[in-house]
């Protein structure tokens, strides 16, 4: 079918997948993120519990290292708020790209309906019907 589409469909398509994998790459990194910062939040609150005077190890790669309650607290607080920022800044991306792939998208169903009377994407096409 892309084939018989105008230069500018197919470049329109290429773009929109292209848009598609950017933001499925944006929502993944997102997610691991969400996954890190939820896991440092917790073991923040649980140290909250935890006796000022307990011996306390961090883990570095494949070692635990002797660690005290000051420093681990201020290590997982900068860790949330790095966190916080990144998911922030993931999310900001990921709608922005998606805002540029609902745009393209309207271009492309114009140009194919300027073109071919309604093309694949006009009424009935995906996403239609419920």
């Amino acid at each position: 079918m892309q084939g018989s589409l105008p230069p500018e469909a197919q470049e329109k398509i290429e773009e929109l997948q292209d848009l598609q994998e950017t933001t499925e790459q944006l929502t993944a990194q997102k997610g691991q993120a969400e996954t890190s910062l939820n896991e440092s939040r917790t073991a923040l609150e649980a140290l909250e519990d935890i006796d000022e005077d307990a011996t306390m190890y961090r883990e570095i790669g494949e070692l635990l290292v002797h660690t005290d309650y000051a420093e681990a607290k201020e290590n997982l607080e900068e860790k949330v708020e790095d966190l916080e920022v990144r998911v922030d800044q993931l999310e900001k991306r990921e709608q922005k790209t998606q805002e540029q792939f609902e745009e393209l998208q309207e271009e492309l169903q114009q140009l194919l309906q300027g073109g071919e009377g309604g093309g694949p994407m006009g009424p009935g096409g995906p996403g239609a019907g419920a």
